[in-house]
């Protein structure tokens, strides 16, 4: 289940030492405020599925390939994160 998440974060590493042209992908690992607008945009399209009681999954999925996209842009390693909230459970 979580090697989709994986292979998100591969698609990104991929794409970011090798373009591939019109790549929506590219864009969002080129463009910052880019992929800080899309991060924010999908964020607040969840919480409106959310209380609305629709699309939850689909506006969900968006937000995680947002936030994965965004992180990698960011040079933030989902490797670290990941480490973190280990270090965090008591």
């Amino acid at each position: 289940m979580f090697k989709i998440l994986e292979d998100l974060v591969t698609l990104a590493r991929e794409r970011k030492s090798s373009p591939v042209v019109g790549s929506y992908t590219n864009k969002l690992l080129e463009d910052k405020s880019l992929a800080k607008e899309k991060v924010l945009e999908e964020i607040n399209e969840l919480i409106e599925a959310v209380e609305q009681d629709t699309n939850k999954i689909h506006e969900a999925a968006d937000v995680l390939y947002h936030l994965i996209m965004y992180l990698e842009r960011n040079g933030i390693k989902i490797e670290d994160v990941m480490k973190e909230l280990s270090n965090r459970r008591k």
